[in-house]
């Protein structure tokens, strides 16, 4: 098993940036393909970003692509996601979680129910 632990949301204005940190416990971490999605209020959990196991290969959203970037670090146990242009669209509550398959080859699950492991979440607020 793996915990996640989110952090680094907060109020930015448009146009401004964030990054979100999620640290992962458990020794097979880095086996793991890792995603961000989000939920804002009275909508269903979305997909945002996926990274591979090894970091070698990624996948965005089309709302996000040219704007976020995933990144990990498997010697921390660390999975990031850097938000640039942020807009008042994005707010949310942004969540990180864990997929057993991977993402070897590039061939990534996006859907919430393919992810087993999911940390508590990190309110994102963009102001207009």
């Amino acid at each position: 098993q793996v915990q996640l632990v989110e952090s680094g949301g907060g109020l930015v204005q448009a146009g401004g940036s964030l990054r979100l940190s999620c640290a992962a416990s458990g020794r097979t971490f880095s086996t793991y393909a890792m995603g961000w999605f989000r939920q804002s209020p009275g909508k269903n959990r979305e997909f945002v970003s996926v990274i591979s196991w090894n970091g070698a290969k990624t996948y965005y959203a089309d709302s996000v692509k040219g704007r976020f970037t995933i990144s990990r670090d498997n010697a921390k146990n660390m999975v990031y996601l850097q938000m640039n242009d942020l807009n008042p669209e994005d707010t949310a509550v942004y969540y990180c979680a864990a997929d057993r398959s991977g993402g070897i080859g590039g061939d990534f699950r996006t859907r919430p129910n393919d992810f087993f492991s999911w940390g508590q979440g990190t309110q994102v607020t963009v102001s207009s």
